[in-house]
């Protein structure tokens, strides 16, 4: 069933919103099209999953979603702003103001406090109010639960905190929306469920996230699936009972699992 589209007058404008976008990649004889003309649209406050085999589009789909491509067809706003428009410095500006990034290795930098790894963002921003930084770093780790590890190096952290560092830098520019690719895929069955909680708790705060996951049971703590397959969505869901991964935690549902890696 495709997400119908809804007539309240009163919602807000989408975060999202893709108009026919295609990309074709050119290797000179051959011509892959990767995206085929997708439409979509995400609201303020989601939190949707992303999924699709291997070449189904979803990571090409990710990319120009945080503004790391251009579209080859069709028209990419994000936040207002018609992102086709934008030159390479321009686009930069853009991921740096408006998109926070998570990655399933983490990618923090070894040498540096969980405070500095979260300041990092900081440091580069070219927004001219951007507040105190210190200020800004202490509250995206206090949102993740980590004020108590500010000062510990990646190799004192478990990774759990390692990812909820990643989360709290990807926040601390007070970003329109949070993609994150994999997320949990280099992580246990309960500190998955853990990272989930902490998205989850973020989204009710009302951050947008978006993340690509190829994991049906992670999927299931979203509230919206959007399945690629070919170029194409084939499926775009509202998931009316989503999982609550506090309460899982609680009931230490992910022990039911049968064999290591596999989930609950």
């Amino acid at each position: 069933m495709i997400r119908s589209a809804e007539n309240d007058m009163s919602r807000k404008e989408a975060v999202i919103r893709t108009e026919r976008v295609t990309k074709i990649y050119d290797s000179g004889e051959v011509q892959v099209e990767a995206l085929k003309g997708i439409d979509l649209e995400i609201d303020p406050g989601e939190l949707v999953a992303i999924m699709g085999a291997s070449g189904s589009g979803k990571s090409t789909m990710l990319n120009i979603l945080g503004c790391l491509d251009y579209p080859s067809g069709g028209n990419y706003f994000l936040d207002g702003i018609h992102v086709n428009d934008l030159d390479r410095d321009q686009l930069a500006d853009i991921r740096n103001r408006k998109i926070g990034f998570v990655f399933q290795g983490f990618n923090l930098l070894a040498r540096t406090t969980a405070f500095e790894n979260v300041e990092l963002p900081l440091l580069y921003s070219r927004q001219q109010e951007i507040g105190d930084p210190a200020q800004l770093t202490r509250q995206a780790l206090e949102r993740v639960g980590l004020s108590d590890r500010a000062r510990h190096y990646p190799n004192q952290l478990s990774g759990g905190q390692q990812q909820r560092v990643a989360i709290a830098r990807a926040l601390v520019n007070q970003p329109a929306i949070v993609l994150a690719d994999e997320p949990t895929g280099n992580l246990d069955t309960r500190t998955s469920i853990e990272i989930m909680a902490t998205f989850q708790e973020l989204n009710r705060q009302g951050i947008t996230i978006i993340m690509v996951t190829h994991e049906h049971d992670i999927a299931a703590y979203c509230r919206r699936v959007i399945e690629f397959r070919d170029g194409w969505i084939i499926r775009d869901q509202e998931v009316p009972r989503p999982h609550d991964a506090g309460k899982d935690l609680e009931a230490g549902r992910w022990k039911t699992a049968s064999q290591p890696g596999e989930r609950p």
